[in-house]
C-alpha cells in the first residue's frame, strides 16, 4: 500500500497523481475539516499550471487575478508588472478542493487521522497512530508541510517565525506587495472574497515579535511602521481574527538530501523564502513528482535526487533575494522600480514547480 501522511497541497497532489496512474493510495489527514493554514496563498503561474492539470479551476473556486508586484522599505518603493497572471486563493479552499479531486480521482481520504510515528523496516513502514492504532504501507510519502514526523524529522535546524492575518479595509487591487519590517518582510495580496491576506517572515527575537504573534493590531502596527507604503494601505485596516495564525522554526533554503529513506514533498522536500511565493506551486510539482517516481519503480532517493537537482538553481536564486532584502531592504525596493526587466526574472527564475507539472 502506498500511504501519503498529510492533506495538504503536496499530499493531494500525489495523491490525484497515483490514482490517475492506477495505484490506489490512502491518504491520512490529522485534521478532521481543512483550516486555515500559515501561507501566503500566491500561486504563480507555475501553480496555476500544475493545479490545471490536477482538475482545479481557479476562477471556479473564486481566486482572485495578481498581476503587479510592489517592494516597499522605509520611504522608497518599487513597482512593476509580474511576468505572468497570478492568483490568491484562501488555504481553506483550495485544500478542501484538492482532497476531494483525491477522493473523485479514487484514492482514500481519511481525515482526523494522526500520524504518531514512523518506523521503515524489511518490509517497508510502519506508522503508529495518534489513537494507538497501526497502519502499514510499503511505500510512504511524506507530506507534512511544516510539522515534523517523530523518527523521520528533517533535522533542518532552527528557522523563521510565520505569521498570518485576513484583513479587510486594505486598497492592495490586484497587486501584491512585500514590505520590509523590523526583523524581516511581510506579504500583502487580496484575498478571494474581500480584504487581503498579510502574511510576515520574522527572524526569532525580532523588535516586537513576541506582542505581534499575541496580538493582531500590534502585528499592523509592525508592519506598518516599516515603510511608508505599508502606512498608507494598512491606515483602515481591519483584522478579522483577534489573534494572528503562528508557526515557528520554518527552515527556508531547506532542500531534502537524496538519502532520504520517503517520499518527501512539498516542504519536507524544500522551502523556499516566502518572497518568492513559490511554496505552493513547489508542494503541488513535487507531489506529482514523487507520483510518477512510484509509478514508475523508481525509490525514494531516486526522488529525491531530482527534485534536488531541478530546484537548487532556482532556490539560489531566492536566496539571494531574501538575503539582499535583509542586508538592503531599501536598495532592493529602489532597484525593482528602476529595473523592472530584472525584477521580473528573478520572479520568472523562482518559479519551481515540477519540470513535467
Amino acid at each position: 500500500m502506498i500511504v501519503i501522511v498529510g492533506g495538504g497541497p503536496a499530499g493531494a497532489a500525489a495523491a490525484i497523481t497515483l490514482a490517475r496512474g492506477g495505484a490506489a493510495p490512502l491518504l491520512l489527514e490529522r485534521d478532521a475539516a481543512t483550516r486555515e493554514k500559515v501561507c501566503g496563498e500566491f500561486l504563480g503561474a507555475d501553480a496555476a499550471a500544475a493545479l490545471a492539470t490536477l482538475g482545479i479551476d481557479l476562477p471556479a473556486l473564486g481566486a482572485v487575478p495578481v498581476r503587479r508586484a510592489v517592494f516597499a522599505a522605509g520611504g522608497r518603493e518599487g513597482r512593476f508588472e509580474l511576468p505572468f497572471v497570478a492568483w490568491s486563493l484562501p488555504r481553506l479552499v483550495l485544500d478542501e478542493a484538492l482532497l476531494r479531486a483525491a477522493e473523485a480521482a479514487g484514492a482514500e481520504v481519511r481525515r482526523g487521522v494522526a500520524v504518531a510515528a514512523a518506523s521503515e523496516d524489511a518490509g517497508g513502514w510502519t506508522l503508529r497512530l495518534a489513537d494507538g492504532g497501526v497502519q502499514r504501507a510499503r511505500h510512504l510519502v511524506l507530506a507534512t508541510g511544516k510539522h515534523e514526523l517523530r523518527g523521520l524529522g528533517r533535522g533542518a535546524g532552527a528557522g523563521s517565525i510565520g505569521l498570518k492575518l485576513p484583513l479587510a479595509g486594505v486598497p492592495i487591487g490586484d497587486a501584491i506587495a512585500v514590505l520590509a519590517c523590523a526583523g524581516g518582510y511581510a506579504g500583502l495580496q487580496p484575498r478571494a472574497g474581500g480584504g487581503a491576506n498579510l502574511c510576515l517572515a520574522l527572524k526569532p527575537g525580532a523588535p516586537g515579535l513576541a506582542e505581534a504573534a499575541r496580538d493582531a493590531a500590534a502585528l499592523v502596527a509592525l508592519v506598518s511602521a516599516g515603510s511608508r507604503a505599508a502606512r498608507d494601505l494598512l491606515r483602515d485596516a481591519e483584522p478579522l481574527w483577534q489573534r494572528p495564525m503562528a508557526v515557528a522554526a520554518v527552515p527556508y533554503g531547506y532542500v531534502a538530501p537524496a538519502e532520504s529513506r520517503a517520499f518527501r514533498v512539498g516542504d519536507q522536500a524544500a522551502v523556499i523564502p516566502s518572497l518568492c511565493g513559490d511554496g505552493i506551486a513547489m508542494a503541488l510539482g513535487s507531489g506529482i513528482q514523487a507520483a510518477r517516481a512510484i509509478l514508475a519503480g523508481h525509490g525514494a532517493a531516486t526522488h529525491q535526487a531530482a527534485w534536488g537537482a531541478h530546484v537548487r538553481p532556482g532556490m539560489r536564486v531566492a536566496g539571494l533575494l531574501d538575503s539582499a532584502l535583509a542586508r538592503g531592504p531599501r536598495m532592493v525596493a529602489t532597484l525593482a522600480g528602476w529595473a523592472p526587466g530584472l525584477a521580473r526574472w528573478a520572479a520568472r527564475q523562482t518559479r519551481l514547480g515540477s519540470p513535467g507539472a
